[in-house]
């Protein structure tokens, strides 16, 4: 039993550092979420109220030329869609195939924000529970110094996957928000298009 908890504790503590490697990489894809959410933000923002003004006035008579009065240069990923809806208007199939890739690709956007939301606190986890048998093994001898660096260690990844968690959950929250209401905008308007 001894050999065996001794293995357990060796390869503990050889995961450590991959995953205070894994914690600085989630913490700097963090970062960059924030910046490209940021730039997402400022997308929806100026496409939400055309788009709002629009589809409050659509119906069937004036759906086929809905193309003139969309953005040309917009970088939207539901503008994108709805140019591409209306180029295949008089295909049912094919509209449906574009409602289908837009669910693909809005969840492929998301993939990053949910991967920090669930690894972050997992590998933070990991990051405190290992350096805390040698701390204690610190405290056992006397060695104040080690079991101080390690306590260090051990707080320090909690806090940075917390951190990379918080900005995937808060970020995951309101891309889903957005990608339901374009979602929504795009059975609408598949809808008028398909009668």
């Amino acid at each position: 039993m001894h050999y065996i908890s001794d293995i357990l504790y060796w390869i503990s503590t050889g995961l450590l550092v991959p995953v205070i490697v894994l914690l600085i990489m989630l913490f700097a894809r963090a970062l960059l979420l924030i910046g490209s959410f940021f730039g997402q933000y400022l997308a929806v923002c100026q496409t939400e109220a055309l788009l709002k003004q629009e589809f409050d006035n659509l119906n069937s008579e004036n759906v086929r030329t809905l193309a003139e009065r969309l953005p040309k240069t917009q970088k939207s990923l539901v503008v994108t869609y709805m140019h591409r809806m209306l180029q295949h208007q008089d295909s049912e199939a094919h509209l449906q195939k574009l409602l289908a890739d837009f669910d693909i690709a809005a969840a492929a956007n998301l993939s990053t924000s949910k991967t920090l939301a669930k690894m972050g606190p997992m590998l933070g986890l990991m990051g405190t529970l290992i350096p805390m048998g040698p701390a204690l093994v610190g405290l056992s001898t006397g060695d104040v110094a080690s079991m101080a660096y390690n306590m260090q260690v051990a707080f320090a990844t909690t806090v940075v996957g917390l951190f990379s968690a918080a900005i995937g959950f808060i970020t995951g929250q309101v891309k889903t928000r957005w990608y339901r209401r374009d979602s929504v905008n795009l059975q609408f308007l598949a809808d008028l298009l398909e009668h």
